[in-house]
């Protein structure tokens, strides 16, 4: 019999073999199994017999193959219920010769759902398997893998009618998958020009901002309305994505592939296993790969435990989490946009205001629990003023729904795609440093001059100067041309240094 195992978001075929010989009765498995597969003995037994079949009344032993690949999880259940029926003479397994079983067992026979379905569905395609019995509940999602075709069963009777006399199995549900609910929309921010500029170049090339002011400035409105001016998933990414969800058991119900760039924005309560992944065995995704292809965003981001915030210096780098545990170690994609928001000082007021009493001291301190490293790898910094009454109660703010910056973000995207074809790069932000510095992508002297005086003086550090260089060029991109200009590069150490507090538009 043939399954599928799971290590992170990789699937592995699996080959599940059965043997009876003479002696005690019991059931030995082998594999390298874990704790719920080791159980699954017990499981399969129960299930067998409410069925309706007959135990062997011998020694089982059901190997997993490779035996070197740890397996994880209770998927394996159906495949190992039908493997040993079919080498107790029970079950003639010709019908299901190349075809793929995945699902979990109850005592009484059901067959109940389990997670990362999609990517194990996707894995065996790649295996060259293209047929696959699921349970009931993932069918419609297993059925989204294009190429695959789907049956799902509700009791391990049906299967078992199928292969012995030709029974019916079921039909993913046709039923369609509820709309997703509206996105926030850009044009509800009141004000804050600059802020909406700086959102709109780092959607353009997929960099990381940072944003500081005072409550009330619009920090976690302009977060919150990131994705809504991100183009829609293509299929390999919503593919990327969907699993990763399927994996951490959050995938919608309803069947279709993730199309939105995901959204997480963790409590500043979360734990290092939260944020970055964790957990018993093989570690399963936190909400840095949760948010992969998408937006992550740390709100009030001092308040973070300093362990995870650092945790992130290398996905934000790399585009990956690499976790190593007991069980193994798991490989999840990380390739986010951080966003992260935090106020002035402690007590959270305006800075200079009368009412705020913070010292110059307490103030470093608070902001000082962003170690200088992360904030470095963070392109876009910028502090936000506070909202004005004129900007509260104008009757025509002026602001630019997120459908309009969406489509400008969207060809300024496409040209980057089109200059990065070659090497695979989707965005500016993905782009190596040396690729943007050396021909025929080295900007002229000219307009890089206060970008290089930076550097020598030791107010910008090499990779800072990198990062304005990739917001340059998506600048450019924003504005139609072909390669940054002088303007282009000023606006965007700006953009890194915070030196532009207003920006008129």
């Amino acid at each position: 019999m043939l399954s599928v195992g799971l290590v992170g978001v990789t699937g592995h075929l699996v080959e599940v073999e059965a043997d009876l010989s003479a002696g005690l009765p019991a059931v030995v498995m082998s594999g390298l199994p874990d704790t719920a597969l080791t159980e699954a003995r017990d499981r399969v037994r129960a299930a067998v017999v409410n069925s309706g079949e007959q135990w062997p009344n011998r020694r089982v032993t059901v190997n997993l193959l490779p035996a070197t690949l740890p397996k994880h999880g209770s998927a394996f259940d159906m495949g190992i219920a039908a493997a040993l029926l079919g080498a107790a003479g029970e079950l003639p397994l010709a019908a299901l010769d190349g075809v793929v079983l995945l699902g979990e067992l109850g005592l009484d026979g059901s067959v109940r759902p389990v997670r990362g379905v999609l990517p194990m569905v996707a894995a065996a395609l790649r295996a060259g398997v293209r047929r696959a019995v699921v349970p009931l509940a993932n069918a419609a999602e297993a059925a989204v893998v294009p190429g695959v075709t789907v049956k799902a069963v509700e009791t391990l009777h049906r299967l078992v009618a199928f292969v012995r006399s030709g029974g019916q199995l079921l039909d993913p549900p046709s039923g369609t998958a509820p709309p997703e609910p509206p996105m926030p929309d850009l044009a509800d921010v009141a004000g804050q020009a600059l802020g909406r500029r700086a959102l709109e170049v780092a959607a353009a090339g997929g960099h990381h901002v940072a944003m500081f002011g005072p409550p009330g400035a619009g920090k976690t409105m302009l977060a919150e309305r990131l994705p809504s001016v991100l183009p829609p998933l293509d299929d390999d990414a919503a593919l990327e994505v969907s699993a990763l969800h399927s994996v951490a058991g959050l995938l919608p119900v309803g069947g279709r592939l993730l199309r939105r760039a995901p959204f997480q924005a963790p409590h500043h309560s979360a734990t290092l296993a939260a944020l970055v992944g964790g957990g018993s065995g093989l570690a399963r995704p936190g909400a840095v790969s949760l948010a992969h292809r998408g937006v992550l965003f740390l709100d009030e981001a001092p308040e973070f435990a300093s362990r995870a915030l650092e945790a992130l210096r290398q996905p934000l780098e790399s585009g990956r989490v690499v976790l190593s545990r007991t069980g193994g170690t798991t490989e999840y994609p990380a390739r986010v946009q951080l966003v992260i928001a935090a106020n002035p000082c402690p007590c959270a007021k305006p800075q200079g205001s009368a009412s705020c009493e913070c010292t110059p001291i307490a103030r470093r301190r608070y902001l000082g629990r962003l170690s200088g490293p992360l904030l470095d790898r963070i392109d876009v910094q910028i502090e936000l003023m506070p909202v004005t009454a004129a900007d509260l109660f104008v009757v025509n703010r002026g602001g630019e729904p997120s459908a309009l910056v969406g489509e400008r973000v969207a060809k300024a995207r496409a040209a980057a795609a089109a200059r990065w074809l070659t090497e695979r790069w989707r965005v500016n932000a993905e782009v190596p440093g040396p690729r943007l510095r050396q021909p025929p992508w080295r900007l002229p002297l000219r307009d890089t001059v206060s970008l290089r005086r930076r550097l020598d003086s030791g107010s910008l550090s090499a990779r800072g100067f990198d990062r304005v260089l990739r917001l340059s060029w998506s600048i450019a991109d924003l504005d139609g041309r072909d390669r940054p200009v002088f303007d282009d590069v000023e606006e965007a150490l700006a953009l890194r240094t915070g030196g532009g507090r207003r920006f008129d538009g």
